[in-house]
């Protein structure tokens, strides 16, 4: 059992609780379902207010077909996830894996983090980036205006470089991170 302080995302009150909380582990193929359900919920708290309602719902529209997409992804062992389990419910991934492009800056990409607004400042995100990439020199894209990932970060010693990507949903900064002193 862990005791830790969590908020409530809708009341903004915060109390202590005491939790079970599990180490990230590598998710499988059987996780499939529970995170896309995971990644619909983290969308919906992290990008309010940044994202139209219909962006968000649109993505996560064709159910079936994202869990198929997320089962196929699972099995590729180059591309691990690994999931955060409060209570035996999931609470926060990570995916990490090959630079997608030919002329990233280091050959180790941040696919994905993401937590549930109920555990953000726990220390879960840093458990979760912890186990994606380590200390390795890695890289990433972050929604723009999105200061409380840009913020986590630069923490863990990202910084913006200057790229950027148009996608549907906005544009997208990218972040670096040089491999880390132990």
């Amino acid at each position: 059992m862990v005791s830790t302080m969590l908020r409530d995302p809708r009341s903004g009150l915060s109390a202590f609780y005491d939790l079970a909380v599990s180490s990230p582990r590598l998710a499988t193929p059987d996780d499939a379902e529970r995170l896309v359900d995971l990644h619909h919920a983290c969308w919906r708290e992290a990008y309010t207010g940044l994202l139209s309602d219909e962006t968000i719902e649109g993505v996560f529209a064709d159910r079936p077909a994202a869990v198929a997409g997320r089962r196929e992804r699972l099995a590729d062992r180059t591309r691990p996830t690994w999931i955060t389990e409060v209570d035996g419910e999931p609470v926060g991934f990570a995916t990490a894996g090959p630079a997608r492009y030919d002329d990233a800056p280091v050959p180790l990409e941040l696919y994905a983090i993401y937590a549930r607004a109920s555990v953000w400042g726990t220390g879960i995100g840093h458990a979760l980036l912890a186990a994606s990439v380590g200390e390795r020199a890695a890289y990433l894209w972050v929604l723009d205006g999105n200061d409380r990932a840009t913020g986590f970060y630069r923490r863990h010693g990202f910084e913006l470089d200057g790229a950027t990507e148009d996608h549907p949903e906005g544009l997208h900064l990218r972040m670096v991170r040089s491999e880390r002193a132990h």
